[in-house]
């Protein structure tokens, strides 16, 4: 990537720069980073519209050099602007859906729930098709696309994409809930029907393993049991294992056994340790720490496996305005810096990137 000769990446980074203090410059950039803010399906707590920005601003304070990864900044990490007005496009589907949140669902007798609950699902396939084409696009010319939600209905499209162009494409997926619901609420297109949809929608896809679940359906669960794509790792099972002396790279070998040569990453960031993340909108007690995601990251990209893009959902703000109000933010702008980290290091053959 060029950067100025002046550059310094052990230097404060200014305000107006982009992601990581870098510049914004796509054309440059290995990695492309869309923010998509959107939630009209959040079904508890709200606040993962303002993910995306506070996100941006949190990667000021994060240092380029990284332990694990080397210097991903070195190869570029800029944002690329949607086409569609996300923002505008979140606010009429929030208003649509509040009566559907304040009703507890969809009520077939009540006309207007329905007809509320349809647009919704019409501008979401909206969402859907504009995250397709930034993560083909960013495929088709070897970059890594990388989507930052909003809530965990984002990133449809980037997953469909992605085994379109990759048959057989593997899923690891971090979450506390399984997000296989056919539907929630009513909404098709709702964050806790992300995997369900990307079953359904994208047929190409191969095994799609999920760490940390602990929150779900009886259906759900027969699902689990019942479908030979699904390889779940509930949080309870991971929990045990430690406790009877199995240890976390024991487990997150195994954990990963099943995925093939290419992996899409969807880390909900609900499924961490909720101390990580005590504004995100469905919190769930358990989780994997800090440590022991970073460390399953890092044996995924020490497996000779490629990451061909990620995406990170479900970081929440209460108050966009509040300075203070930023501790989520921060650690979804470290764990998004080694995200971008790792997926460079099962591609680049630099020796940069160790």
């Amino acid at each position: 990537m060029s950067l100025p000769d002046a550059f310094d990446p052990d230097a404060p980074a200014g305000a107006l720069d982009g992601l990581f203090g870098l510049p914004d410059d796509p054309e440059q950039a290995a990695v492309l980073v869309m923010s998509v803010p959107w939630e009209p399906t959040t079904s508890y707590r709200q606040g993962t519209a303002h993910g995306p920005a506070a996100i941006a601003r949190a990667t000021l304070q994060v240092d380029l050099h990284d332990v694990e990864t080397g210097d991903p900044w070195r190869h570029g990490i800029a944002r690329v602007e949607a086409q569609l007005d996300i923002e505008a496009l979140n606010a009429r589907a929030c208003a649509l859906a509040e009566a559907v949140h304040l009703a507890g669902g969809v009520d077939p007798a009540r006309a207007e729930l329905v007809a509320a609950a349809a647009e919704v699902d019409a501008l979401s396939e909206q969402i859907r098709d504009e995250v397709a084409r930034f993560t083909g696009a960013c495929l088709d010319h070897g970059r890594i696309p990388a989507i930052v939600g909003g809530d965990h209905s984002v990133p449809l499209g980037a997953m469909i994409a992605a085994a379109a162009r990759h048959p057989g494409l593997g899923i690891l997926h971090i979450d506390a809930h399984a997000d296989l619901r056919v539907a929630y609420e009513g909404f098709r297109y709702s964050h806790a029907s992300i995997l369900h949809n990307v079953l359904e929608q994208a047929p190409q896809v191969g095994p799609v393993v999920q760490v940390g679940l602990r929150d779900l359906s009886t259906r759900e669960r027969a699902r689990l049991q019942s479908d030979p794509k699904l390889h779940a790792w509930l949080d309870a099972e991971l929990g045990l294992a430690l406790a009877q002396g199995q240890t976390w790279a024991e487990l997150s070998a195994q954990i990963l056994a099943p995925l093939p040569d290419k992996v899409w990453i969807t880390f909900d960031i609900d499924g961490l340790d909720p101390s990580l993340c005590p504004r995100t909108g469905t919190p769930v007690p358990g989780g994997p720490s800090w440590r022991e995601a970073l460390f399953l990251l890092r044996a995924l990209s020490s497996s000779g496996r490629t990451i061909v893009g990620f995406d990170l959902c479900e970081v929440a703000i209460d108050d966009p305005d509040d300075p203070t109000d930023a501790w989520d933010a921060i650690v979804g702008a470290r764990l998004l810096y080694k995200l971008a980290g790792h997926a460079l290091r099962t591609q680049a053959s630099s020796t940069e990137i160790r």
